[in-house]
């Protein structure tokens, strides 16, 4: 699939509520002169939960719910590369009870071409029992706010 069909599949710029912008690192690029793919994960990790932090208040060191990622899934379209910056966009598919379904875009700063979408699972388990818990109130009002309408 290529950027221009994934546009055309939910995947613009515009369809992302929230965006953070994440700079590249050298060590970011493999020998083929672009970000290597396991990069790409570390992004999603990172707008997902600077988003929770700063919007939902979830406190990583000491809180009594934390996250869990029980999938993970990336499709990358086009190359990114040190030194340029990346926009992270991030939308949530589905919101459940103890569950999230976060979707991401990467795009090359300022480029209205999507570098790679995927998606990403958390669960959210009570902290020292690691037993789903419902997802706390503040931290479902902040992704309540990224949710997308279900196609028609």
């Amino acid at each position: 699939m290529s950027a221009g069909d994934a546009a055309s599949d939910g995947h613009r710029r515009v369809d992302y509520p929230h965006f953070l912008q994440l700079g590249t690192r050298w060590k970011d690029n493999d020998l083929y002169g672009h970000v290597n793919n396991v990069e790409y994960y570390s992004y999603f990790d990172t707008v997902i939960n600077a988003y929770l932090i700063r919007q939902g208040g979830l406190d990583i060191h000491a809180g009594p719910v934390i996250g869990i990622c029980a999938e993970s899934y990336c499709r990358f379209l086009d190359s990114l590369a040190f030194p340029d910056a990346v926009d992270a966009g991030l939308r949530v598919a589905h919101l459940g009870r103890s569950s999230v379904r976060y979707e991401i875009g990467l795009f090359a700063q300022g480029s209205e071409r999507i570098a790679a979408a995927g998606w990403f699972v958390h669960v959210f388990v009570d902290r020292d029992q690691r037993r789903p818990t419902p997802i706390p109130q503040p931290l479902r009002d902040a992704l309540s706010k990224l949710l997308i309408e279900p196609a028609a």
